[in-house]
């Protein structure tokens, strides 16, 4: 069996069979997701109009990765249920919780992790239990064995468990950020979910034609001599340019360094970080007309000055990116025309090419941190308890 382009038994050998399986599987995990959600939209649909119809702000939450789906998600909250909505990450809430919770304002916290286990996931709800007189809960998850999922809570909660395989094994997260992503943009559509059936099938078309046609030429591209790579996103692409960074950072063991920034703050001073060894990553807009004209601008300014070794374009249509070296794009017959779901599949771009740069550099894809420098979940965190 071949994943990514590679026989299991290599796979094996290389260190890399979790993380080949599980950027592979990920367009079968979304069909789950859709079915699972589907079959379970009453339940869903009744806690959230209760908790909704009291809660004044919405919270979104995670640590590492997992903080990085509230980024994408908060204006889709904000704009679905009219309530302030703001991504903090748990890290933020367990040090500074007297900075975010506001005792008088009921609030509705989503939680998001792929295993649970890191301390901070559980501590977050507990110090909102401690620090807000009205607070739901509504936890999703890639470990029904998870800390997260057993904490004990005195105000409402509900948990919601993805598929058992989108609990990566591999320290890197890929499958369970995408699986989680996809649920909580379904959540945030609960009552949109027949007119987004044709999209998401169509999103795992794309997904799957990318993974199946586009592994020979990022292997190819790993092999190039670069030593960073700039990930430019705006709108729902951010945090996918966000995620992509630590993504190729995480399985190249900080040999090659990542930066992130959208188009308008990349001429703000991170420009000054493009050299002969930089590759560019353009993350490009579909559905937003006005957002795509800035981001052509920032495109064709980049023909003036240092020069990267290699740009890159990820567009839905190839028709935007012409001008670019190399274009990778997932346009089809029937296209998504959804951004907030096209930034589930771009992200495989850095998936798959940090999965082929950590082979290059002769890591193992599945534990690239060569000193345990990180590790699969956070350890040595010591939780204190509020003064």
């Amino acid at each position: 069996m071949k994943y990514l382009g590679v026989e299991s038994e290599q796979l094996h050998k290389l260190g890399g069979y979790h993380t080949a399986v599980e950027i592979a599987q990920q367009p079968e995990i979304w069909k789950k997701i859709w079915d699972m959600v589907q079959a379970t939209s009453p339940e869903i649909v009744q806690y959230l109009d209760e908790a909704l119809s009291h809660s004044k702000r919405i919270i979104l939450t995670g640590a590492g990765t997992s903080a990085f789906i509230g980024i994408t998600l908060k204006s889709l909250f904000q704009t679905k249920y009219g309530l302030i909505t703001e991504a903090i990450p748990t890290t933020d809430l367990v040090t500074h919780p007297d900075h975010y919770f506001l005792r008088n304002t009921p609030t509705l916290l989503i939680s998001f992790a792929r295993s649970g286990n890191s301390p901070e996931s559980a501590a977050a709800v507990i110090l909102a239990n401690e620090c807000c007189d009205q607070v739901y809960h509504l936890i999703i998850t890639c470990n029904i064995q998870g800390a997260l999922a057993k904490v004990s809570s005195s105000q409402p909660m509900k948990v919601i468990f993805l598929p058992e395989e989108s609990n990566d094994q591999s320290l890197a997260m890929t499958s369970s950020y995408t699986s989680m992503l996809l649920t909580g943009l379904l959540i945030a559509r609960i009552h949109e979910l027949p007119t987004l059936e044709d999209k998401l099938k169509n999103l795992c078309v794309f997904a799957q034609d990318f993974l199946d046609n586009n592994c020979h030429q990022l292997e190819d591209i790993a092999k190039l001599d670069f030593k960073r790579i700039v990930f430019l996103g705006s709108g729902p692409f951010f945090a996918t340019a966000t995620e992509s960074s630590l993504k190729i950072q995480e399985l190249t063991d900080g040999e090659v360094i990542s930066k992130f920034e959208t188009y308008l703050g990349f001429r703000h001073g991170p420009k000054s970080v493009i050299d002969s060894k930089t590759i560019i990553v353009y993350f490009l807009s579909s559905q937003n007309e006005h957002a795509l004209k800035y981001e052509l601008d920032l495109i064709n300014s980049m023909k003036m000055g240092t020069r990267p070794l290699m740009e890159i374009g990820i567009s839905e249509s190839s028709k935007e990116v012409h001008s670019i070296f190399q274009n990778y794009s997932f346009g089809a017959d029937k296209l998504v025309s959804d951004d907030y779901l096209m930034a589930i599949a771009y992200v495989l771009f850095a998936q798959v090419l940090g999965f082929y740069k950590s082979v290059e550099l002769h890591l193992k894809p599945d534990s690239p941190s060569v000193n345990n420098d990180i590790a699969r979940v956070v350890e040595g965190v010591h939780i204190y308890a509020l003064i």
